[in-house]
């Protein structure tokens, strides 16, 4: 059994079956999971974040073994290299094949290489696809992949998704694959569940209720036998105008019991739109308002694991602290030099510290009892490279409505 029990999905054996790719420290993983999903295999080269999915949830892939039948069951995990890992013994049983693509290749914090970066495997994904023959494909990268310079490559990669078994060929440039993708795609396919089609949307985590600016893209693809060329992706749940409303009003304040801070709402705010009701974006102080202060520097709480202090918290131009009332900055993997402070938050007295793990844990939705293994540095890498749970939720929940027969996920 999993650490957290089996969760509500309306079946001991899940709403459906998966694959995840790239797992990482498993946020997307878990909010699949939560959502009903029974994963019938996780893949992840990193050995830290198999070290933690292994603590939490799973266990080491047998071939020989028969597959998770039950949401009870623990996750088989391959830790290794994706391309040497054959999914042909999948073929046909896998309900969603979905992952956190690696950033780096895109990031604007990396040497954002793109398509010449070994480090590209949306590749991989692609030939999970093809010897799987999912119903639905989820994924998500950094907000770099739509940068001009990339966007040729960005519509090659949607391409591909649409045709993924017109493969590309040893030595063929990946521009002249893709003026091969672009006239399949205008022949009638003999076969639909050899075509899919694909949605992408760039989003805010914090416009659906987590407690973070994270700009992220997510592409949804469906097989096209399926009949959801219609699905659109769900609507934002909370707004920035609607936070300002609540702190103008007071709620916000009465509700932590504060006395209220005029600067940070504009003088002049629109009113709310009553045919489009939005929750006010959530803060750091939300997430974590009730959690202790860290009793000390590396003194893990009692009561709280991975909530301990660290020492040498700065402040100056361009590393300034998250602010307690407003969603915390996009958390970082670590690898992009200096950060701007996304792990630095300014108390009410006015003093600075390093936020915790476990409050970092919060600001990426993970649930409390997710353990991460390593030392502090690993662990905020995982963090910063993962999905936040509640928005792959609201991605993983659109997803299974509309294989449900839910139609568009979109209001």
């Amino acid at each position: 059994m999993t650490k957290r029990g089996k969760q509500a999905s309306g079946s001991p054996s899940g709403v459906g079956t998966s694959i995840e790719l790239f797992t990482g420290g498993g946020g997307l993983a878990w909010a699949m999971h939560e959502e009903g999903f029974r994963h019938l295999l996780a893949v992840e080269f990193d050995k830290r974040a198999c070290a933690t999915l292994r603590e939490n949830t799973a266990v080491a892939y047998d071939p020989a073994a028969d597959q998770p039948m039950s949401l009870d069951d623990k996750w088989p995990l391959i830790e290794g290299d994706v391309h040497q890992v054959s999914f042909a013994n999948f073929a046909g049983k896998v309900d969603v094949v979905a992952g956190g693509v690696p950033c780096q290749p895109w990031s604007l914090g990396g040497a954002h290489k793109g398509y010449d970066d070994p480090r590209n495997l949306w590749p991989e994904l692609f030939r999970c696809v093809r010897e799987t023959r999912p119903k639905a494909i989820i994924a998500e990268n950094v907000k770099g992949l739509l940068r001009a310079s990339f966007k040729p490559y960005y519509d090659y990669i949607l391409n591909e998704l649409r045709v993924p078994f017109e493969q590309r060929v040893e030595g063929e440039d990946w521009a002249d694959h893709n003026k091969r993708l672009e006239k399949a795609l205008k022949v009638a396919p003999s076969d639909l569940t050899e075509r899919y089609d694909v949605k992408y949307k760039l989003v805010n985590a914090a416009d659906y209720g987590v407690p973070q600016q994270r700009w992220r893209v997510f592409v949804v693809a469906f097989r096209k036998d399926l009949g959801l060329s219609e699905w659109e992706f769900p609507d934002e749940t909370h707004s920035e105008l609607a936070l300002w409303h609540s702190q103008k009003n007071g709620d916000y304040w009465k509700r932590h019991r504060r006395e209220p801070r005029p600067d940070l709402v504009p003088d002049v705010i629109p009113p709310l739109d009553p045919k489009k009701p939005r929750e006010p974006w959530k803060t750091l102080r939300d997430a974590i308002c009730d959690m202790p202060e860290p009793i000390g520097d590396k003194v893990e709480h009692p009561d709280w694991k991975h909530h301990y202090g660290w020492p040498g918290a700065r402040e100056y131009v361009g590393h300034t602290p998250n602010d307690l009332d407003r969603p915390a900055k996009t958390v970082k993997a670590g690898v992009h030099g200096v950060p701007g402070g996304e792990t630095v938050l300014r108390k009410d007295d006015g003093s600075i510290r390093y936020m915790t793990v476990r409050e970092v844990a919060r600001v990426m939705t993970f649930p409390d009892d997710w353990e991460l293994m390593g030392p502090r540095g690993e662990q905020m890498r995982q963090l910063g490279n993962a999905v936040p749970v509640g928005l792959g939720r609201v991605m993983a929940k659109a997803v299974k409505d509309a294989l449900a027969g839910g139609g568009k996920a979109g209001s």
